[in-house]
């Protein structure tokens, strides 16, 4: 042991004596501090639980570590319900949030998610104060909500450019993971721009910031102490963190809730044309220099692309004079543009760029299946509600390839009486009665097979709702939709 100590000793000699002392000092001295960042903007980031009133429905499961709110919400609408027998109200619903302090008047920035089918919101500050919130606005497009509370004289957090942040920057999170209040966590910035699948409308920050349940709708600081995002999704094949996080950026943010407050509702532009990625080999078909832009597919017909002579097989290349490198940029950029407003729009057409002039019309929220981007055309048959008191609408090409799916009907609206328990989104898959698995291809053929089933028949529906799928069990039809 003495030599292994007189070995270890001589070699922190020889260390020291190659690396200056100045040197070791700078070393330390450029590992991030986080401590004046954390005493000078914790006190702006809040904690917000949100309940629901109690509610009669299907019995929920008891699964052993099934604590988790999401997961119980999941269950909850998707086991089939209990027939016969008389059906408990289920318990108030809770889940756990964050969100940050705008300005002195109360005004808090989170996640719309958060907040959503909320009966009560209350918000938490550091000093254990709560107050009761009322929701002024959300948008579900973002994943954002502007809540207020009634105080004054609060701290509110600095707001910085996010265009700025460069990868392989220094980021710190504030939330509260788990409901652990005002936990801090940091990390990097690892990629700006990201695209998630039908998450049309936001350019993410990714990180490697430890985000968990509870975070959503917490701040995402520079090292400067500047919001810069808003923590709202991770990437996980278990439910926890696995090193990537996703951050809406703080512009985005800020620009919708200007519009919530204003108006009490945002306003996207949209022209009418279906989209796909321009792969390398179609850009070398087609004449284009390297892979880049939107490749259309089809023009809406009356839209404001096909007014403005935009055809089939054009390659839109930039739009208001902001480069379109991937398919996923056009549905941003043409949605953050006012509806009326007179834009150019530059395509590449045999083997030419060619400039037209588009105006932007708006993109209708009823128009929403799984997030539909702007431009993208509308599912092309939808019915009134059928005999399940739903509405569904066809899946387009360009949302099957999406969601990986070949056939599929989406959910565009469920009628208050309704019996189904899906919601705005959900892709119906196959349809199951007395053993037959019957694949849902068209709006047609769905409520063809609903009109033969008799009125106390009982169906089963297998759901897609974002990754997950269960099916759901349906006692008793309508007479008629």
């Amino acid at each position: 042991m003495k030599v292994v100590r007189a070995v270890l000793a001589l070699w922190v000699a020889a260390f020291c004596a190659v690396v200056p002392a100045h040197a070791l000092a700078q070393a330390v001295r450029e590992l991030p501090d986080f401590t004046r960042l954390v005493d000078d903007q914790g006190n702006a980031v809040v904690n917000i639980s949100t309940t629901q009133a109690p509610r009669r429905s299907g019995a929920t499961p008891q699964v052993p570590g099934m604590e988790d709110e999401e997961v119980l919400e999941f269950f909850r609408r998707f086991i089939p319900r209990q027939q016969p027998g008389p059906q408990a109200p289920r318990p108030e619903s809770r889940s756990l949030g964050s969100g940050f302090i705008i300005s002195a008047d109360g005004f808090i920035l989170t996640n719309a998610h958060v907040v959503d089918g909320a009966d009560e919101i209350n918000v938490r500050f550091t000093d254990k104060r709560e107050f009761k919130a009322k929701v002024i606005g959300a948008d579900r497009r973002t994943d954002i909500a502007v809540i207020k509370v009634d105080a004054t004289g609060l701290p509110a957090v600095r707001f910085g450019d996010p265009t700025k942040l460069k990868v392989g920057e220094w980021v710190v999170a504030i939330g509260s993971p788990f409901g652990f209040e005002n936990t801090v966590t940091a990390g990097i910035v690892s990629a700006k721009g990201r695209s998630l699948p039908q998450e049309n409308f936001v350019p993410f920050i990714q990180t490697d910031v430890a985000i968990n349940p509870g975070n959503s709708g917490g701040p995402l600081f520079n090292m400067r102490g500047e919001v810069v995002g808003i923590n709202s999704q991770i990437y996980s094949r278990t439910g926890g963190f696995m090193g990537l996080s996703f951050a809406i950026p703080i512009d985005v943010a800020l620009d919708i809730q200007k519009q919530l407050r204003d108006k009490g509702r945002v306003a996207r532009g949209r022209i009418g044309v279906v989209i796909q990625e321009v792969t390398r080999d179609l850009a070398t078909s087609f004449g284009l220099d390297r892979p880049r832009g939107a490749l259309v597919n089809s023009v809406e017909k009356s839209s404001p692309a096909d007014k403005a002579g935009v055809e089939a097989t054009d390659i839109i290349v930039s739009f208001d004079g902001k480069q379109v490198e991937s398919s996923s940029d056009l549905p941003r950029i043409v949605g953050s543009t006012r509806p009326g407003s007179q834009s150019s729009l530059e395509v590449f057409r045999r083997g030419k760029t060619q400039k037209l002039s588009i105006t932007v019309a708006e993109l209708q929220e009823d128009r929403v299946a799984a997030r539909e981007a702007p431009g993208r055309s509308k599912p092309q048959a939808e019915a009134p509600a059928n005999r399940l008191g739903i509405v569904v609408g066809e899946l387009s090409a360009e949302q099957k390839k999406g969601l990986n799916l070949q056939s599929g009907l989406v959910v565009t609206d469920v009628r208050a009486d309704s019996k189904a328990d899906v919601r705005k989104g959900d892709v119906l898959l196959t349809m199951v009665h007395k053993g037959q698995h019957t694949e849902l291809k068209s709006v047609e053929q769905f409520n063809k097979l609903l009109a033969g089933l008799d009125k106390n028949a009982v169906i089963t529906l297998q759901v897609r709702r974002g990754e997950s799928t269960a099916f759901v069990t349906i006692s008793g039809l309508t007479d008629k939709g």
